[in-house]
């Protein structure tokens, strides 16, 4: 066989390979989600608008989630600097505990701690033909329509198995590494896929918080506590917005 020969062998096994890597699919790992609220578009009144300030209006924070096909662990990477208006983002830590079907959401609010204990959430997805590359992953994107006038955006790769994603967003036949509200106020994008082991401490179910729910429980008890106090109902809304 000829030099060119071998080459050409040489490159049809470099691409065959390089198919067979990209195509194993992913059991356990680690993603890093970057998300951006556009403020304005979370607090329309001018008060709260003045105060966050035009040059601040996009927040942009980082979570991570480590998952394998039992658990999943979703929580919020701390910056190295404080930061002064970061009350004004929920920050959720939720762990799924998938072969039970239990979900648990550890919430803090101005101040208090409380753990919602319940079932996974479910919601009513529709697939559609459009599809983008998020972190290296091929993915093709899904509607669900929350209510009447809310729509939420996400897409999710079925190279990645377990069926995880950012805050209670599951349920889906693999990973989803975009989620965005119609209107752009809020937005996760995977930043970054990491094909680990996750070790038991990084995967482990959080030390419960405060008093622990329902979700039912707590939103009702929060009507109450909240009746009557500006912005009360959009608090609410924004604690189980997913």
């Amino acid at each position: 066989m000829g030099t060119i020969g071998i080459k050409t062998w040489m490159l049809l096994g470099l691409l065959f390979l390089g198919g067979t890597v990209q195509a194993q699919l992913v059991r356990e790992g680690k993603i890093t989600y970057e998300r951006r609220t556009n403020l304005w578009k979370i607090f329309e009144d001018d008060r709260m608008r003045q105060f966050v300030g035009e040059k601040n209006k996009i927040k942009t924070e980082e979570f991570s989630l480590y998952f394998n096909d039992s658990a999943s662990l979703f929580s919020y990477i701390a910056p190295e600097q404080p930061d002064p208006q970061s009350f004004l983002t929920m920050k959720n830590t939720v762990y799924n505990l998938f072969p039970k079907g239990q979900r648990f959401v550890y919430m803090d609010m101005m101040g208090n701690s409380m753990t919602v204990g319940d079932s996974l959430k479910k919601h009513t997805w529709k697939i559609t033909d459009k599809t983008r590359k998020i972190a290296g992953y091929e993915c093709t994107r899904v509607i669900w329509q929350k209510d009447d006038s809310t729509r939420i955006y996400a897409w999710f790769t079925t190279d990645i198995i377990p069926t995880v994603g950012p805050e209670n967003i599951q349920g889906l036949p693999g990973a989803v590494l975009g989620l965005a509200t119609e209107d752009g106020s809020i937005v996760y994008f995977a930043k970054k896929v990491e094909v680990i082991a996750p070790t038991p401490e990084q995967i482990a179910q959080p030390k419960k918080k405060g008093k622990q729910y329902t979700e039912a429980e707590l939103i009702a008890e929060l009507k109450q506590k909240l009746k009557g106090q500006p912005f009360g109902d959009q608090i609410i809304i924004g604690m189980f917005y997913w």
